[in-house]
């Protein structure tokens, strides 16, 4: 069945970010600007993946679709798809980040922080200076990356997206953006400071950690077909 969100493709996405007729979630509170109608519909996107289901930890999966086929050795934590995920939603959007067969899913987060920094604004990607700008982003409906490059290179990095969020801003404090990841632990909605807790030095209260923001504007028409 096909699942219902609250807008039709009558009210097409203006390149401003706001629906026609629309108005955008009122945030008083929030740290980081009001969920425009982009944002919910980024946010209805983002639950579509499934990622909870989806992408599991311990097996081999196909990166686009996160589909199991086969157990890994070596248990589960053996093999988690954080950058697969990342790299199937951008994809399903029509951006490019870092991905199969130009790199192996084996240490992906790490190289596609890599990527990001040095040739990322080439693809339309920009670095964010701040959790709450990038949380602001992802209420706009960018799509936003949280990104943290391990110390030792043959060690596994992270990465996840940022998720729209009316958090206040000493909630954001706290625990950082709301994301949806893959992981040891796959969540639909979670924060960066449980998400990033296997990765020491990543996250610190106030954003202190080592964890990067970069983001890149969506094609609101393509988030609609997405919908559909």
């Amino acid at each position: 069945m096909t699942q219902r969100y609250p807008f039709t493709r009558r009210a097409a996405l203006l390149g401003g970010g706001a629906l026609l007729g629309a108005r955008p979630s009122r945030a008083d509170t929030s740290c980081c600007g009001p969920i425009t109608p982009a944002g919910q519909a980024l946010a209805a996107f983002l639950d579509g993946t499934r990622v909870e289901q989806l992408w599991p930890a311990g097996w081999h999966v196909d990166w686009r679709s996160g589909q199991p086929n086969r157990p890994r050795p070596g248990g589960h934590e053996a093999a988690t798809h954080c950058s697969a995920f990342v790299a199937a939603v951008a994809l399903r959007l029509g951006i490019y980040v870092l991905r199969p067969p130009e790199h192996p899913q084996e240490l992906l987060a790490n190289a596609q922080l890599a990527w990001l920094d040095e040739a990322g604004p080439s693809q339309g990607w920009e670095p964010v200076g701040d959790m709450r700008q990038a949380q602001a982003l992802a209420n706009q409906g960018s799509l936003v990356l949280a990104a943290y490059r391990a110390p030792d290179p043959h060690r596994p990095g992270h990465i996840a997206v940022l998720r729209p969020s009316l958090k206040s801003v000493e909630r954001l404090e706290e625990v950082g953006p709301e994301i949806i990841m893959a992981g040891v632990t796959n969540y639909r909605a979670t924060t960066v400071a449980q998400g990033f807790r296997h990765h020491p030095g990543a996250w610190a209260p106030g954003g202190a950690g080592d964890i990067r923001y970069h983001a890149h504007a969506v094609d609101p028409q393509r988030l609609l077909a997405r919908l559909d």
